[in-house]
């Protein structure tokens, strides 16, 4: 492949396929820092793998995997840092007041979803993000390497495992 021709799919990929790798990022993240620094990282393995691309998964599959993968190897790394870090960033935030931006109801709904799919495991929070881009049993038993029948059930134990985490919140609202 030719850099010209690398250029213009990763172009492309991008344009077409941003929306997948921000689920992916704000299901591992919860700051603002944090999602533009992962996003960051995924552009960049995104960027490097692409020639290891053949063809053989619909691009978005791949592309998943991808976000999936540096989405791990960052959360692994990150839990590392935050541990080092944990004193500066509580005089940080001394230093720094809140700002409560007004959310729609909608908004603070997709913000609790989200803080629930960080609660479970990688691979359950995985499967949720998937559905939620309504990727079907067959692709996301391509990302993930399990059976499309694994794949079912999983989701089912999700879906339930959300609807308990976002039971009391969601009644706040």
């Amino acid at each position: 492949m030719s850099a010209e021709e690398h250029e213009k799919l990763f172009r492309r990929w991008l344009a077409e396929h941003t929306g997948l790798m921000w689920k992916v990022v704000r299901a591992f993240t919860a700051t603002q820092q944090d999602q533009e620094d992962l996003l960051q990282e995924i552009l960049v393995q995104l960027w490097s793998s692409l020639p290891a691309f053949r063809g053989e998964a619909k691009e978005s599959t791949w592309i998943y995997r991808v976000a999936f993968n540096t989405a791990l190897v960052w959360k692994r790394d990150e839990k590392r840092l935050r541990v080092k870090h944990a004193a500066f960033l509580e005089l940080q935030e001394l230093r720094e007041p809140a700002a409560a931006p007004e959310e729609s109801r909608e908004e603070e709904l997709v913000t609790l979803l989200y803080a629930a799919i960080r609660q479970l495991p990688k691979l359950d929070a995985s499967l949720a993000l998937m559905h939620l881009d309504g990727l079907s049993y067959r692709e996301m038993s391509d990302v993930l390497g399990l059976s499309e029948n694994h794949v079912g059930v999983k989701l089912n134990r999700v879906r339930k495992q959300l609807a308990e985490l976002l039971k009391g919140a969601t009644n706040e609202l």
